[in-house]
């Protein structure tokens, strides 16, 4: 069987949660179903949940009574890793330094007992996959950090697996290797359309990875969609303000118009949310830095002053106080030089703003 004649593997869990000896609850119960060939990101913060989910996928530790893990409508839950068929990528590599790199990519084939030839022939395949075909017999403490991740990535893959889990595994590289490994991963799991689950709290890998994104906190899901709607409709204020960066707007909402420390804001656009809400004396407000024009203060009715400007080669990053009680984060395109205290003029359209629950 080759990879293109691997069947993509859906995985369901069933009232999957995690309770540890010491009682601590890592796991609220959780439903999902992910579709065979899909690419999921567990994103959230540190103690979320998401590596304890992946490892309940693994079988690396069993469920609550109660949960299971199903791969194509089997029930693996009983199961231990080494008879689910998965490949596992780790944050650390974990390569066996007394193996060259066909020795380790060939490693689990050789757990599995497959014979020699065959064996070969599924460790050039993977090398070669992975663009490290010229390395086969280098030791693993000669290899870059990018090197020993794709030796990792090639032997996970070199089983053939139902399901591919990847737990962090950029987080030990630096900045330009992990964006570049990134797009390679990227295409690698869309040429080979495995079912694959990746964990990581880094936000761009979520976005540049996922088909759907699952947001964890405190153990249970904040949201499950594909990386677009996450970014532009948050369920939540949680989901809102971990992706990416959020602003708020405080004031009070007098006659469809919002009153800040900086001037107004129309409301009553159609299509803008809460728009034929009453006057309060307190409302709040969320928006991208994106969705805000930064223009003359003359020409505005909202206006604040610069109290940082950060160049980023093709836009730049304001930080404007006096525009409500907290700063806001607004980008500035082409060539316009900011300094601090500089007053400058924003542009909102209401239909941009988010109102949310907690």
């Amino acid at each position: 069987m080759t990879f293109a004649e691997t069947p993509r593997t859906p995985v369901q869990l069933r009232a999957c949660a995690k309770t540890f000896a010491d009682g601590t609850r890592a796991l609220e119960p959780l439903d999902l179903e992910i579709a065979g060939g899909e690419t999921l990101v567990f994103l959230g913060p540190s103690g979320c949940g998401k590596t304890t989910t992946l490892r309940l996928v693994a079988g690396l530790e069993a469920p609550d009574p109660g949960g299971r893990v199903l791969f194509d409508g089997q029930d693996v839950t009983p199961l231990p890793i080494e008879k689910r068929e998965v490949g596992m990528v780790f944050q650390s590599y974990v390569l066996f330094p007394n193996m060259d790199v066909a020795g380790n990519v060939g490693y689990g084939l050789r757990v599995r007992r497959v014979a020699e030839a065959e064996r070969a022939h599924r460790v050039a395949e993977v090398l070669e996959m992975m663009a490290i075909g010229d390395l086969a017999h280098r030791r693993v403490d000669q290899l870059s950090g990018g090197q020993r991740q794709r030796v990792a990535l090639a032997r996970a893959l070199a089983v053939r697996p139902r399901v591919l889990l990847l737990d962090e595994p950029l987080t030990a590289l630096d900045a330009a290797l992990r964006e570049r490994l990134r797009v390679e991963i990227d295409a690698l799991l869309r040429r080979l359309g495995i079912t694959a689950i990746y964990v990581t709290h880094d936000q761009s890998e979520a976005m540049a990875l996922g088909d759907r994104i699952v947001v964890m906190r405190q153990g249970q899901v904040a949201q499950v969609g594909p990386p677009r709607e996450i970014y532009f409709r948050p369920a939540n204020r949680f989901v809102a303000e971990f992706i990416g960066t959020m602003n708020l707007l405080r004031g009070s909402r007098r006659g469809g118009r919002l009153q800040l420390a900086g001037g107004e804001l129309a409301l009553t656009a159609p299509g803008a949310p809460g728009e034929d809400l009453p006057d309060a004396a307190e409302t709040e407000y969320l928006f991208r830095p994106e969705a805000v024009e930064v223009i003359s203060p003359e020409d505005a009715s909202l206006s604040g002053r610069v109290a940082s400007a950060l160049f980023l080669g093709d836009r730049t990053r304001l930080v404007i106080e006096g525009v409500t009680d907290r700063p806001v984060i607004a980008e500035a395109a082409g060539r316009r030089e900011f300094g601090d205290g500089d007053r400058v003029g924003l542009a909102l359209d209401p239909r941009d703003l988010l109102r949310l629950p907690g």
